[in-house]
């Protein structure tokens, strides 16, 4: 298998499994990539988090023998289709966490940015080094990663390929958080500071942000006053307002 699946307490978790190629993505490995993730949008988990085999590397981008041959209808075809791979994780029901152990380049770190968040280990380095083939990312690398640190420091990395390590990647807002002591518990602590909410309640908040990087501030507060609007009917609205008045912790039942 080269995508293990398991589910680790409240959470399902996604470990690309080929250590001795980098966990590269190849053409298996990206199918089994959307398998899982119909697998963590099902499997009751209140957050997905996906990481790679070994310590070494997350994932160090395509397998590049795959690359080679290729005609333009079919690597347009192949970069539509990792587009659409990827952006899967935006439409999950739960939130997704990138454990970026070690590399992540190339396709391996436009899978990092297709996810809600990203925490990495002190060894982490990342990085789009398509320039250097003399080619561009296309798995939504030129679109995502000036959504994250900006145009600027944007078109810096994709136009020399530099490598970023954990610190930088923190300084300019590539990850979230630096892990410390074991990484996948540390990375499971991160998420509970998610999913001890409602999750609908997530869900409302993660598209209202996301939305207000496509649209105008005017439209950006209709959206937000819809999905207010909608989260003050939910039950947990209901729970989480008399917790308060209450002077306890709230009981969410994400409905």
């Amino acid at each position: 298998m080269l995508v293990e699946r398991r589910q680790v307490e409240e959470f399902a978790l996604l470990t690309l499994n080929r250590p001795q190629a980098l966990n590269a993505l190849n053409a298996a490995l990206l199918r089994e990539l959307g398998e899982g993730f119909d697998w963590a949008a099902t499997c009751g988990a209140r957050a997905l988090l996906i990481t790679g085999a070994g310590d070494r590397a997350f994932c160090a981008g395509a397998d590049i023998a795959e690359l080679s041959g290729r005609t333009p209808p079919r690597i347009k075809r192949d970069s539509e289709s990792g587009q659409t791979l990827f952006r899967r994780l935006d439409r999950l029901p739960i939130i997704s966490i990138a454990l970026v152990n070690g590399y992540a380049f190339g396709g391996g770190l436009e899978l990092a940015m297709a996810c809600t968040f990203r925490v990495a280990t002190p060894n982490a380095k990342m990085g789009l080094p398509e320039i250097k083939l003399g080619v561009i990312p296309g798995y939504g690398g030129t679109q995502r990663l000036p959504r994250l640190i900006g145009e600027a420091r944007a078109l810096e990395l994709v136009m020399t390929g530099r490598t970023v390590d954990a610190e930088e990647a923190l300084r300019i807002g590539l990850v979230n958080r630096i892990l410390t002591g074991e990484a996948l518990p540390a990375a499971q602590a991160f998420a509970r500071e998610f999913t001890r909410y409602s999750l609908p309640a997530l869900g409302f908040a993660r598209e209202a942000v996301q939305r207000a990087l496509t649209t105008t501030l005017d439209e950006g507060f209709r959206i937000e006053a819809d999905l207010s609007t909608l989260s003050f009917q939910m039950h947990d609205a209901a729970e989480g307002t008399a917790a308060f008045l209450q002077k306890r912790p709230p009981r969410f039942e994400d409905r």
